[in-house]
């Protein structure tokens, strides 16, 4: 799970039931986001417009299928 924040740090704005979710957040790269950058797994013009509007963004991990991860 990532937590894309509009600006380094800046918690106290945060939902407080993402926190109790998300845990002790720390930092683990500073990406400089800009329409034509292009993020693995999600939509860079969508993480832009939430953190905009509400200050972060949550990437969730993808969801698995049981035979993709274990096998068939």
């Amino acid at each position: 799970m990532y937590l894309y924040l509009a600006e380094q740090d800046l918690f106290d704005d945060l939902p407080e039931g993402l926190l109790e979710r998300f845990g002790q957040p720390r930092l683990i790269m500073k990406l400089e986001l800009h329409p034509g950058r292009q993020l693995a797994r999600e939509d860079v013009t969508r993480v832009m417009a939430n953190l905009r509007e509400q200050g972060f963004h949550l990437q969730l991990p993808p969801k698995l299928e049981p035979h993709l991860q274990y096998g068939d």
